[in-house]
């Protein structure tokens, strides 16, 4: 009887026993799994104190320019405090654009897009560095741009005074030589530990109208005006309708929706007519060839791309598309809703001066650890073939023509050296530029976007010859 008892007793027990072992049992799976798939978001929490701490533990890699100069390096944290290590940066406002920056709660450019590298989280730096001196240091990044060309470009668009972009690639290789955007900001002043600043600093930087944090030459995208005519006139070349001496209709039926510049003469050659960069001649030539050509074209050079990343993302540039007619010819002179970015603007002159062949941009020239030790090299591919080798040249001839005295493209040009370029400085509320040189045999190409100029648009034409200089000097 007592034994009855005990085991009707028991049954709560054991239904007691049950449901904390299943409490147990969530409490442990909710545990791991905040653990290891919130783990992420629980770093990036800006009250994890001890994430923070153990990001400025060490020091991270330098970041160089290509010829050797430290514009990012770790330095002892001044005053003591939970952070040892804090980033500094060498003429912040020049190449901010291309480092970013790194604060406590945030980072930019290539501190964001290398963070594994430069902090040595990467397990490749992790096994070499502690192969080679017992500690697992940051790598040191060291860039494709050069001082003197980023110098140039950088203040070339700040004494033109207005908001706007630079970006000079090697057309050989993709390297890009400079990467600049005005107004730009110090990454100094975001690497502060005190909280109550950084946040200050930031909505200031946020709200200002020039929007100083936009890096406009890789993610904004403008009306690429007369600079499309390159891609416009390379659709006309494919389609074995055209030569550079082949006549050019200018009529254009239906009427367009906005008025175009007009040429000279009623019906200019191929040649003549981007030379003067005839809007109605290149409107003619996209009603004739239609959306889809001019669209398989500008694709071709990478317009509508979203995998460019240099290592930072690129914003894709656009064509559009379901167009009538009259957007149609607006869109073949650069008009309706194309788009480009300055880096798509460089773009178009790299693929013409490598002979219709495009290289993948890129910026991270080598991986090495503080030792010196090589950790990975950029090696150049090629990105888009745009052309034919015979249609660059065409194109190529095209170009440096516009350039010689007395054209439209002449104030880029520079004494003894032939240049090639397509400038967009007249008819629209931006003026770009791109271009490239020597002709004969290219070792830079650029772009440039002047946002809202007004009368000094023609400035445009000589951001580039400085750029352009610098980079042969």
């Amino acid at each position: 009887m007592a034994g009855i008892r005990a085991r009707r007793l028991n049954v709560p027990l054991r239904r007691m026993a049950v449901l904390c072992a299943a409490m147990l049992f969530l409490l442990l799976a909710h545990v791991t799994v905040v653990q290891v798939f919130g783990a992420r978001e629980l770093n990036a929490d800006r009250r994890n104190e001890r994430s923070l701490i153990s990001r400025f533990a060490r020091p991270r890699g330098d970041i160089l320019t290509y010829d050797g100069a430290t514009v990012a390096r770790s330095r002892p944290a001044p005053g003591g405090g939970p952070y040892r290590f804090q980033r500094v940066y060498t003429d912040g406002e020049l190449y901010a654009p291309v480092t970013g920056y790194l604060s406590l709660f945030d980072s930019a450019g290539v501190e964001e897009a290398e963070d594994a590298v430069l902090s040595g989280d990467d397990a490749k730096v992790k096994v070499r560095s502690m192969v080679s001196d017992g500690d697992a240091a940051g790598a040191d990044i060291r860039l494709t741009v050069g001082v003197r060309t980023q110098w140039a470009a950088y203040h070339a668009l700040q004494a033109a005074g207005v908001p706007g972009a630079v970006v000079a690639i090697d057309p050989a290789t993709g390297a890009i030589l400079a990467l600049a955007s005005y107004p730009s900001y110090d990454p100094n002043t975001l690497a502060t530990f005190d909280a109550t600043r950084l946040d200050a600093t930031l909505a200031r930087l946020r709200d200002a109208p020039a929007r100083p944090l936009l890096n406009r030459a890789l993610n904004q995208v403008y009306p690429p005006g007369g600079t499309f005519k390159l891609v416009t006139a390379a659709a006309a070349l494919a389609s074995g309708e055209y030569t550079p001496t082949a006549r050019v209709n200018t009529v254009l039926r239906p009427p367009l929706p906005a008025p175009l510049a007009a040429c000279g003469r009623s019906r200019p050659t191929l040649l003549r007519a981007f030379e003067t960069s005839c809007d109605t001649a290149f409107a003619g030539i996209g009603l004739q060839l239609g959306q889809d050509i001019l669209r398989d074209q500008a694709e071709a050079f990478g317009f509508g791309a979203g995998d460019l990343r240099v290592p930072l993302e690129a914003t894709p540039s656009t064509y559009p598309q379901g167009m009538d007619r009259p957007r149609t010819a607006l869109s073949a002179v650069g008009r309706d809703q194309d788009r480009a970015t300055p880096l798509m603007i460089a773009m178009l002159s790299a693929a013409v001066a490598n002979d219709g062949v495009l290289m993948r941009p890129y910026l991270v020239e080598e991986v090495s650890l503080p030792d010196g030790s090589l950790l990975g090299q950029a090696g150049p591919e090629p990105y888009r073939t745009t052309m034919t080798p015979e249609r660059a040249h065409y194109l190529a001839t095209m170009m440096a023509t516009a350039t010689r005295a007395g054209g439209p493209g002449a104030a880029v040009a520079i004494p003894g050296v032939e240049v090639a370029a397509k400038i967009a400085a007249s008819g629209g509320e931006h003026a770009l530029a791109t271009a490239f040189a020597p002709a004969g045999a290219p070792e830079v190409a650029v772009g440039v976007v002047l946002e809202h100029p007004g009368p000094d648009a023609a400035v445009v034409a000589g951001v580039a010859r400085a750029v352009l200089e610098a980079a042969l000097a």
